[in-house]
């Protein structure tokens, strides 16, 4: 799964040029606890930084130090991913190796992540040069538009005014007259400055447009279904790309799509792709989830997938190979692997040797307590009762959490967590989900819309549900 969040950083605080103390005062606004494994992560992209310092001779055998975080669901190894992704300026992946099957097999191969990697990472980059052309752009689309507002005048044939009953010998006359040139200026500029203004969105317009219709082609090849219909993509686009067709849209419509087009003409895609393959092995992040149920090794050989099998697939892409990419070939020498899994039914010694060797940090997250569900319910800056609190707003409705309706809550969570499947702080979101539900359901409709939650609403609300063993496995 890739994820792509909108920031919540502050510009100058990206993540190549802060401290390691930075990278986890910054995990510490959004994760509660976990500081061991805050401070491996924040070492371990500290020192990817250091080795991008270093002189080529020495970098080139600095090895990146992958991590495993080791821990039950939901205390915090996701979180930690999501957080970074979102601080990262470098191209960063989250994936399941659930996903993965080895050679030979239907399913999704592991080279694919490295792909999905070079994906994102030229997507930054054509992101960078966007702005870096955006300037340009705003400007050559408006002169467009004006063109199709107010023709130009003819350097031949003249100006054609056709609301005028002039024959076109007069217009010609006119049209080289240095008064008609000073109207039309003043004209044009006239729309210009309703046209930036914003004026002049709902006037249609005609323009041409490109036809992007290609045709569905699937080949399955040795590099996937996926990669070869890009390929095949890219050998037939040209046949299609010349045919256009007139269309009228509105002129705020026709700037959006001119801007593609511009942005298009401007930016040099094979400089793109260059930087971004440098940018993916050089800066590439890979979160690869769910690393435990891989774990194991097969004595038998039957004909279901090996798990051994994708555990040695996924080896030499740690260890360091070269991928071939739609973009070209790609190294992952010194792409840092952050591996995540709660080992509840295996242990990380059941991988495979060699990739053991290759995740030579271990952190082992600790479980969450009562006191770390009442921070992570008041504490990160988007915690769950501000969020609550945010959502009824909208709706005029103001609610108040007591302390001691939050030390309930709290201790219910933890309740339910030993009862039944421990999925520690994500019972947080179930338990408040009960909790607010008439709150939620009433919206608009409440009176009074100030509401005050204690600890006795919380037992009203959550008592019985909480006693009820079989109710509470289905509900919380």
């Amino acid at each position: 799964m890739v994820i792509y969040l909108a920031g919540e950083v502050d510009e100058e605080a990206r993540l190549d040029e802060m401290s390691p103390r930075q990278i986890v005062s910054e995990l510490d606004k959004h994760v509660v606890g976990q500081r061991n494994a805050k401070r491996a992560v924040a070492v371990a992209l500290r020192n990817r930084v250091r080795r991008q310092k270093l002189a080529p001779e020495m970098a080139v055998d600095v090895m990146p130090k992958n991590i495993i975080m080791i821990g039950s669901t939901g205390i915090g190894k996701t979180e930690i991913a999501r957080r970074l992704a979102r601080m990262s300026n470098s191209p960063f992946l989250k994936v399941e190796a659930s996903k993965f099957t080895e050679v030979g097999y239907v399913g999704r191969d592991v080279e694919s992540m490295i792909r999905d990697l070079t994906e994102i990472s030229i997507e930054i980059t054509r992101q960078e040069k966007s702005e870096e052309v955006a300037e340009k752009a705003e400007l050559n689309v408006e002169e467009r538009i004006l063109d199709l507002l107010l023709p130009p005048l003819r350097s031949n044939a003249g100006y054609f005014d056709f609301d005028s009953e002039t024959s076109e010998e007069e217009t010609t006359e006119e049209a080289d007259s240095p008064a008609k040139d000073e109207q039309f200026q003043r004209t044009r500029e006239k729309l210009r400055t309703q046209l930036r203004s914003g004026k002049l969105d709902n006037r249609l317009i005609e323009l041409e447009v490109r036809e992007k219709n290609f045709p569905v082609i699937e080949l399955a090849g040795p590099q996937g279904v996926e990669e070869m219909g890009i390929n095949m993509k890219d050998m037939l686009g040209n046949l299609f790309q010349g045919r256009t067709k007139r269309r009228k849209m509105r002129v705020d419509e026709a700037i959006e799509y001119m801007m593609q087009e511009e942005e298009e003409r401007l930016i040099d895609m094979d400089q793109v792709a260059r930087a971004a393959i440098e940018r993916v092995e050089n800066s590439g992040i890979i979160f690869l989830d769910e690393i435990d149920k891989i774990a194991g090794r097969e004595s038998g050989h039957g004909p279901d997938v090996s798990r051994e099998g994708v555990q040695r697939d996924i080896l030499p892409i740690v260890e360091g190979t070269t991928v071939n990419s739609r973009y070209g070939m790609v190294r992952t020498d010194h792409i840092l692997f952050i591996a995540a899994g709660a080992f509840h039914v295996s242990k990380p010694s059941d991988l495979i040797p060699e990739l053991q060797g290759r995740f030579p940090i271990r952190v082992e997250l600790e479980s969450l307590t009562i006191e770390d569900f009442k921070r992570i319910l008041t504490e990160p800056r988007n915690a769950l009762i501000k969020q609550y609190q945010a959502m009824m707003e909208t709706e005029g409705v103001t609610i108040e959490f007591t302390g001691d309706a939050i030390d309930s809550i709290a201790n219910f969570a933890a309740q339910v967590n030993q009862q039944t499947e421990d999925i520690g702080a994500r019972r947080l979101q179930t338990i408040m989900e009960k909790l607010l539900e008439e709150i939620s359901f009433e919206g608009p409709d409440l009176e009074p819309k100030k509401q005050r939650i204690d600890a006795a609403y919380v037992e009203n609300m959550l008592a019985a549900t909480v006693k009820d063993q079989d109710l509470s496995r289905y509900i919380l």
